[in-house]
């Protein structure tokens, strides 16, 4: 072969490997996905957010325990909300219940719609905090100008790892007026 087929070959193995290997990665993205959701499950970090009332049970309550329960309020982007809680934190007893009330006040001219999105922290110790009402169930619409009062009744359950002192409740809320409007 002369030394310009050999160069020619050579680019184009060079031009196909610049294209196929992006092309590769992205597929491999894709291919990972479940993957990711399933070893996530496994090790109880769930990146999907699930909110869904419970029942309120029979809990023994355990006042040998007590949990401090922080509470943290955001609000996404520049959505016009002042958003709080009516306590920054609460010493809570595993297996009794408690509700605690969140204020969000609409400081715009025009009607909002918001969905807030939960998250407990520690991780491990997420699925013991257990609502039996919340306003992160179902959208919420805010007039103008106007505050607006939202419980959140919950119980921790005794089942919770004994190491577990502290847990941290937090909500951001999410302005979806756009996307309910269109």
């Amino acid at each position: 072969m002369s030394e310009r087929a050999l160069q020619a070959s050579a680019n184009v193995r060079f031009a196909l490997t610049i294209v196929l290997v992006p092309l590769a990665m992205f597929a491999l993205g894709f291919a990972v996905a479940p993957y990711y959701d399933r070893v996530c499950e496994y090790f109880g970090v769930t990146p999907k957010v699930r909110a869904k009332a419970v029942a309120e049970g029979g809990y023994r309550v355990d006042v040998a325990r007590e949990i401090a329960l922080g509470f943290i309020t955001s609000v996404n982007g520049s959505m016009p909300l002042e958003f709080r809680a009516e306590v920054p934190h609460l010493a809570v007893h595993p297996g009794q219940y408690y509700t605690v009330r969140f204020y969000a006040k609409n400081v715009s001219s025009r009607k909002l719609i918001g969905q807030a999105i939960p998250s407990v922290a520690p991780v491990w110790a997420a699925p013991h905090l257990k609502k039996t009402q919340c306003f992160c169930f179902a959208e919420q619409e805010f007039e103008p100008n106007v505050e607006k009062e939202m419980p959140v009744r919950f119980v921790v359950d005794p089942e919770v790892a004994e190491d577990v002192k502290d847990m941290t409740l937090s909500y951001t809320f999410f302005d979806i007026t756009d996307k309910k409007t269109q």
